[in-house]
């Protein structure tokens, strides 16, 4: 295990999709019964086939004991950052502590505009993000006390925050942009970023502007954990085909996750199948990949 680098950590993808929603509750159940880290929740309230990612979220907290829950990652620009806060902190006190939230800019403005909401350039999207990580720490941070921050895009002004959330919320950043990755270094505690948008080429570029951002704040770089969605399927017949990811079996998804835990900084790991029997392969990622990594990084 590399020298200060977290424990590495694993989850699953679960899908909102309306019309399958015992498959949700399927991955869930295996989730917390096999002890992972985390289950995961993408938000993307514009598409007319997903259920809502809080409400969602909710109701996997209540069916569950042990998984923690996190959103990968929340649609800023449709949900105000001061009740984003508020509603982290209450599902985080009804949990008992197994909260942490993914933040996210945004990235279907069509789909936000469609919705009421902004359609910002990439500047006015990464300013308005960054006020809204403010506010949001700023209202975890100081829950029951008082709260005021005026940014560009959004303003709180003497709000009181609360509940108290029942830990400190971990906030993770979905980031691509190299401002984006430096304020990921800077203020957050994870990057939570997707294997289909991020190849693993690009991984120690990008790492290297969080550790930058953590440097430039006085924060080691170990404090920010480091997050990727594996997409794909786990096969050992060959005959399952993905656009992208892994595909192969389970010595190949092993060796995969050992090599981007020891070469490339990843240390939290969240499988996401696209093909082939996803709900047999959540039970295989959980049995098996998960115990191998963890006997193999010992």
């Amino acid at each position: 295990m590399t020298t200060g680098q977290p424990s590495p950590q694993f989850g699953v993808n679960v899908n909102p999709a309306a019309d399958d929603i015992q498959d949700s509750f399927e991955r869930t159940r295996i989730a917390d019964e096999h002890r992972l880290d985390l289950i995961a929740v993408q938000d993307h309230p514009y598409n007319r086939n997903f259920l809502e990612t809080w409400t969602l979220l909710s109701v996997l907290g209540a069916r569950t004991a042990h998984v923690r829950l996190v959103t990968n990652v929340a649609n800023i620009p449709l949900r105000p950052p001061a009740m984003l806060a508020k509603m982290a902190a209450t599902l985080d006190v009804l949990t008992g502590g197994r909260l942490e939230l993914g933040l996210g800019a945004g990235a279907y403005w069509q789909g936000i505009a469609a919705y009421g909401g902004p359609q910002r350039s990439p500047g006015e999207s990464f300013n308005a993000f960054k006020d809204a990580l403010h506010i949001i720490r700023g209202m975890l941070d100081r829950a029951g006390g008082s709260f005021t921050y005026a940014g560009e895009f959004y303003q709180v002004r003497g709000a009181r925050p609360g509940p108290v959330p029942a830990h400190d919320i971990p906030l993770w950043i979905g980031a691509l942009g190299p401002k984006m990755l430096h304020l990921t270094g800077e203020l957050a505690d994870g990057w939570l970023v997707s294997q289909s948008y991020v190849p693993t080429e690009r991984l120690p570029e990008m790492n290297a502007r969080i550790d930058e951002g953590a440097e430039s704040a006085g924060r080691s770089p170990h404090a920010i954990r480091r997050g990727y969605n594996l997409m794909g399927a786990i096969d050992a017949s060959g005959r399952v085909q993905v656009e992208a990811g892994i595909a192969g079996p389970v010595a190949q998804w092993v060796d995969e996750i050992v090599r981007f835990y020891r070469e490339c900084q990843m240390d939290t790991f969240v499988f996401w199948p696209t093909a082939g029997d996803e709900l047999q392969q959540v039970n295989i990622f959980a049995q098996e990949v998960v115990p191998a990594v963890q006997e193999a990084l010992r």
